[in-house]
């Protein structure tokens, strides 16, 4: 079996540790804010405070896909070494990403016959591309061929579920992910606007709470809906600068679910662009969407 490596984009939103432990290799999105372009990289851009006060102060920040060049030297270093690749990539159905990676790969195995990349259409976002990754690694760790982790993940996307409640949806409106009368919704005081991810990966608002932490509450709600057959060994929540938040949620699935392996992680700054801070979300395993 050859070897192989588990690559993602920067919109996974895993933990730093995470990656660090387990070699995952990043694609990285850029952004612009105040004028200047930054990596989707806390390590070496803007830290996570930092990013989420500007935007609270009014500072839009205009996102980028990843390029073809910029996938193409990343394919190509593991094609060299005869290692193949296996890219978790962001939805298409909210970035032009995953295309252009398909494209890089398909340029690198016309210039490499032996090697194989397979680019995988996550049809998710942040932690719910992350929680995707972390089960593909967790098999690959197993043992598993890149083959069967392939066949686990496509037979698995539409099952990773992402309950997101945001303090208004002004933010995705002006990054062309929701209409203008939706948005508007989002100016309403008191209403809290929840959202989820749907079979195409696209961000569908579906319903409307009076409250913050009835918004919150929600979230766990719908996932104990959802949940029943499913052996969820980890749960992610992310967070746009509202970290208590994160915590509450955390707990109320603790309490309610009794999975115990909760984590918390900021939402990174091209999800954190059009998301904005308060931005609460809850990704696991479950029956739909």
């Amino acid at each position: 079996m050859r070897d192989y490596i588990i690559s993602t984009t920067s919109t996974a939103d895993l933990p730093e540790n995470f990656k660090e432990e387990h070699d995952i290799v990043v694609n990285y999105l850029t952004f612009i804010q105040d004028g200047k372009e930054y990596k989707d990289d806390v390590n070496e851009g803007l830290s996570y405070t930092e990013f989420y006060d500007r935007v609270r102060e009014g500072s839009l920040s205009q996102t980028s896909a990843v390029n073809i060049e910029d996938a193409s030297v990343m394919f190509e270093k593991y094609a060299k070494q005869g290692i193949d690749v296996l890219h978790i990539s962001f939805s298409s159905g909210l970035s032009s990403t995953y295309n252009n990676e398909c494209i890089a790969a398909e340029d690198v195995m016309e210039r490499y016959p032996d090697s194989n990349i397979v680019v995988i259409d996550s049809l998710c976002a942040s932690m719910g591309q992350g929680l995707l990754v972390y089960y593909a690694v967790r098999m690959k760790e197993k043992g598993c061929s890149l083959e069967e982790v392939v066949k686990w993940v496509e037979d698995n996307k539409l099952h990773i579920c992402h309950q997101v409640t945001v303090q208004d949806l002004n933010h995705l409106h002006r990054g062309g992910r929701v209409s203008k009368t939706v948005a508007v919704i989002g100016t309403i005081v008191s209403v809290k606007p929840v959202i989820y991810v749907n079979d195409e990966g696209k961000l569908i608002p579906f319903k409307n709470v009076r409250g913050r932490k009835k918004s919150l509450t929600v979230l766990v709600d719908d996932m104990i809906e959802k949940i029943e057959g499913y052996d969820n060994e980890i749960v992610y929540i992310g967070h746009g600068d509202c970290e208590e938040d994160a915590e509450f949620v955390k707990q109320q699935v603790i309490e309610r679910t009794g999975i115990t392996n909760v984590v918390i992680g900021y939402l990174g700054a091209v999800i954190g662009s059009h998301a904005g801070p308060g931005t609460v979300a809850l990704f696991f395993l479950g029956k739909n969407r």
